[in-house]
């Protein structure tokens, strides 16, 4: 297995649950490190343009009004096969439709309130990574 690079962001329902220090424990103890992370409160332009690949779907206004409703825990894990591990710890988009055990069917409240993003392959991995955080402030393991 490689090593990956996946964005992930905790969203605005489980960071106001206070639930952040549970779902990096979570990354952690399947074998994926933080190597850059910090909140932010999104603008509607960040959103907007983040989920840009959505636009012409119905449901794009209530995601982005959604991802500006509060802060957000943007992080970059690194890892063995770090994207699909990550999907995994995640969960189906559905909290109902989510594994047990999983991050989603354990904190998400909807298929809108779905506590986490994650990257879902390596092109939009990088992409989504470049977004938020410029080179100079991913760690690089020195």
């Amino acid at each position: 297995m490689a090593i990956q690079r996946t964005l992930s962001i905790i969203k605005p329902d489980a960071v106001a649950k206070n639930v952040i220090g549970k779902i990096y424990s979570r990354f952690e103890s399947n074998g994926l490190k933080v190597i850059a992370s910090k909140m932010a409160w999104l603008s509607p332009q960040e959103a907007g343009e983040f989920y840009g690949v959505h636009k012409e779907r119905p449901f794009f206004k209530d995601l982005v009004s959604f991802m500006i409703s509060g802060p957000v825990m943007i992080q970059v894990l690194e890892g063995e096969d770090a994207i699909t591990k990550n999907r995994d710890l995640m969960g189906a988009t559905d909290p109902k439709k989510a594994e047990p055990g999983t991050i989603r069917a354990d904190f998400a409240e909807s298929i809108d309130a779905n506590a986490v993003h994650g990257s879902d392959a390596e092109e939009t991995a990088r992409g989504e990574i470049a977004f938020f955080f410029p080179a100079m402030n991913v760690y690089a393991g020195r």
